[in-house]
């Protein structure tokens, strides 16, 4: 199997940059092999939707269900559901990747937006390329 290399982030969106890429979308779906050992799940997923609006405690299941139903993903784990820190980088590939800020420190260095986050670990049988260790992710536009 080929070693992957992990993609090189040359810079990131600056905020306004960020709010003209955002506009018109609805959510963006990114998919990545993930890094917990099995019997864990073998694919880590990340829902970034376009708002930093609080959802409702009693409507997070329901959107969860409603991807996990149009994406064939089963068998969900480690569920976060969260407005977070998102940042954007700019890599060799065509569209910005998505980032989730985690540290503080690094988001006191680099643009970021608040919006609602979906991360969980789940399986489905498409998603070939983050089997096969590819991350990668898509945009869906109103």
């Amino acid at each position: 199997m080929q070693e992957m290399q992990p993609l090189k982030v040359h810079s990131y969106l600056s905020q306004s940059e960020i709010q003209k890429l955002l506009e018109g979308v609805e959510f963006i779906i990114m998919a990545a092999p993930s890094l917990m050992a099995p019997p864990e799940h073998p694919l880590h997923f990340t829902i970034f939707l376009n708002t930093s609006d609080p959802i409702p405690e009693e409507i997070k299941p329901l959107i969860l269900e409603k991807f996990c139903k149009e994406h064939a993903i089963n068998a969900t784990s480690h569920l976060l559901s969260n407005v977070e820190r998102v940042a954007f980088a700019l890599t060799s590939q065509e569209t910005p990747m998505p980032r989730h800020i985690i540290d503080p420190a690094e988001a006191n260095t680099i643009p970021w937006v608040p919006m609602h986050i979906i991360d969980f670990l789940g399986d489905s049988s498409g998603f070939k390329e983050a089997k096969d260790g590819l991350s990668g992710w898509s945009y869906s536009y109103n």
